[in-house]
Parts: structure tokens; C-alpha cells; sequence
């Protein structure tokens, strides 16, 4: 029933995975204080080179992005360094690997950067930071024209030192209520200018992103995460749809590596997107390659990959508890059960 899962598969010219499941971006809060990568998370992910593609844990393109302790970072010498370690222990295990970009836009915290958090609105995340509950999240910034612009270029940059850290290319992560997504949905986009208010202005900053990193990397290098039911941090807004109605064939002209869903459970339906899951609204309006994840086992991965419901089948937890998830899946043996105490060290 799994056989699907083990066929290799074209993303496109430049780049083949040996088989169609991926490592979910799964972060871990580990890098050193100078958000550096580690000569454990290097293991780490070599460890779990058996996948298709290995999709990092969220990497921040910049100090002001950072809402979590100890995530890695993609903008200083020290940083590349210590992703290429990363990369070339996965290559060494014949194994590929996507940076995922990240900025956490209204989520970040002063705490970690000394400066303001930037979002497309003045609007205060509820809650906390976690891992720190101590640190309420505070009034954002809203970013200006400039910003926005300097914005744009940090992406691309940090596409550029992706690729000279050695990886085979970048995931933009556009998901989970991280900045690219507040600037998706009316909740958290309450601009009145060319970024706001219509759904061509507020899909203009991700296509914008897409669009630098494109120029810096190459489409084929190139993936996006999208959470369009606005379940994560964000309030749904009816509204929301219309503005993926207009990004998703947008992005389809771009010719992506990939577009991904970004969900914790698939089997989640949305008002907002008509009573749909979030993979089966992506399908229906992109027909490029698209990635599964949310609660799916191999069996029932392998079952939704046939009914083409996705191409290629994301796995988060189960890694974790499984580095060689691949070969066991393959051989029928049982998965060892996912549990909170496997977060606390890298195995």
C-alpha cells in the first residue's frame, strides 16, 4: 500500500527526490545563543537523509524576526558556517535539504532583538513567547514602504546564503501566522495602501518575497508554505479566500519546486474555504507539485498521494521519533510512538 511513497520523484529539471516523503520543518530550539547550528543538529539531520527532501526547522533571515529562543539564523558568517556542516553531512549521506526561510513578523519579541516586532498592522499577538511565557507579545510596528522593500531584499539574501551554505534550496515560509501569512488575512492586514485592503494588494508582498528569492536562486530552488484557513494565531475572515483565489494562480505562473500546506491536522475543514481541508483547497486552484502534511500516516499518506490529493507526503512528529522512519516504514516494522520528553535533546 506504502509502495507510492518509495518512487522517486521530478520536481523539476534540476532537482530529483529519491522518494516522496519530506521532513516537515520541525523546530527545535536548539542553536547556540548566536543562533548558530550545531554539531548536533548537523547529526540530526543527517540521521534522517533517508527522506526525499529534508525541509529545515524555520530559520530567521534576520535579528528582527526571531520570536523563539535558540532558533537558527541565515544572516551572519558564523550562521552559514554552521549550516554548511549541516548540508554536507546530509549530502554526504546522499541525502537533500531545503532552508526554510522565516520572519515572524508580529510574533517576534523586543526581548531577543532589542527593537520593535514588524507586522503589516499594529496588532498585538495574544499571549506569549513560548518556551519564555514570561514575554507578552507586544504592539508591533507596522512596517512602511521602505520596510517592506528592505524586506523583500532580506529574503533574497538569505536565499543567497542558503545556497551558499550549501543548500539544494529554500522553503519561503509563508505559513502559521508568521509575517508573510499576516499579510494574507484581514485580521492582521488592516493597511489602506498598495498592501492592504484588496486581495491583489495583500498577496503583493508574497509574491513579492517569491519573486526576489526567484531572482536570487531560480524558481527550481524555490518552495512556499501557505496556511490559507488562517487557524494558527489568526482570526478567519470570509474575506481571506478571495485573496488565495487570486495568490495561488499567481504562484502557479511562477513555476515553483513546490507549494506546501501548512497544518498541524488535514482533516480540518474551513468555513472559509468552503467546508474544505486545507490540501484539498490548494489542489483544486495549483496544480503544480504539492506537498501533504497534518496527522497522515505512511498508509493513509500513501492512499491521498494516489487519489492525488498531493504529490509528496510531509512527515513532522514520527521523524522525530523515527530517524529512520524511510527504512522502517519500507520494511513493515511498527514506528516507535512520538512523545514531548524526544524535544528536549536531538536524537
Amino acid at each position: 500500500m506504502t509502495d507510492v511513497l518509495f518512487q522517486p520523484y521530478p520536481l523539476n529539471g534540476t532537482l530529483t527526490l529519491k522518494n516522496r516523503i519530506i521532513m516537515a520543518p520541525l523546530t527545535r530550539c536548539m542553536a547556540s545563543e548566536d543562533l548558530v547550528p550545531t554539531e548536533a543538529m548537523a547529526a540530526y539531520y543527517a540521521r534522517r537523509a533517508e527522506t526525499g527532501l529534508i525541509i529545515t526547522e524555520a530559520t530567521i533571515i534576520r535579528p528582527d524576526g526571531q520570536g523563539y529562543p535558540n532558533t537558527p539564523g541565515i544572516f551572519t558568517a558564523a550562521q552559514i558556517a554552521g549550516w554548511k556542516k549541516v548540508t554536507d553531512a546530509v549530502h554526504a549521506s546522499d541525502g537533500k535539504i531545503f532552508l526554510q526561510l522565516w520572519h515572524t513578523g508580529r510574533v517576534a519579541h523586543p526581548h531577543f532583538h532589542g527593537g520593535d516586532a514588524l507586522a503589516p498592522s499594529p496588532l498585538a499577538a495574544e499571549g506569549s513567547v513560548p518556551r519564555m511565557r514570561e514575554l507578552e507579545y507586544t504592539v508591533p510596528k507596522a512596517v512602511t514602504t521602505e520596510d517592506i522593500n528592505q524586506l523583500i531584499t532580506d529574503y533574497g539574501q538569505a536565499a543567497e546564503n542558503a545556497v551558499e551554505a550549501g543548500f539544494d534550496g529554500v522553503e519561503i515560509h509563508g505559513a502559521n501566522g508568521y509575517l508573510i501569512d499576516q499579510f494574507l488575512h484581514f485580521d492582521t492586514n488592516q493597511r489602506d495602501d498598495h498592501y492592504g485592503e484588496s486581495p491583489e494588494n495583500m498577496a503583493r508582498f508574497a509574491l513579492e518575497v517569491v519573486d526576489e528569492v526567484i531572482k536570487r536562486i531560480g524558481a527550481d530552488r524555490t518552495g512556499l508554505r501557505l496556511s490559507p484557513g488562517a487557524y494558527f494565531g489568526l482570526k478567519p475572515d470570509s474575506r481571506d479566500r478571495a485573496v488565495f483565489d487570486y495568490l495561488l494562480p499567481a504562484l502557479e505562473t511562477r513555476s515553483l519546486a513546490y507549494l506546501h500546506a501548512g497544518i498541524f491536522d488535514d482533516s480540518m475543514t474551513f468555513d472559509v474555504l468552503g467546508g474544505a481541508t486545507t490540501s484539498q483547497y490548494l489542489r483544486e486552484k495549483y496544480s503544480g507539485t504539492l506537498i501533504g502534511v497534518g496527522s497522515y500516516t505512511a498508509d493513509t499518506g500513501s492512499q491521498a498521494i494516489q487519489e492525488n490529493k498531493f504529490n509528496l507526503l510531509a512527515i513532522g512528529r514520527p521523524l522525530i521519533a523515527n530517524p529512520d522512519y524511510v527504512s522502517t516504514v519500507r520494511s513493515g516494522e511498527p514506528l516507535k510512538e512520538y512523545s514531548e520528553e524526544m524535544l528536549t535533546e536531538l536524537i
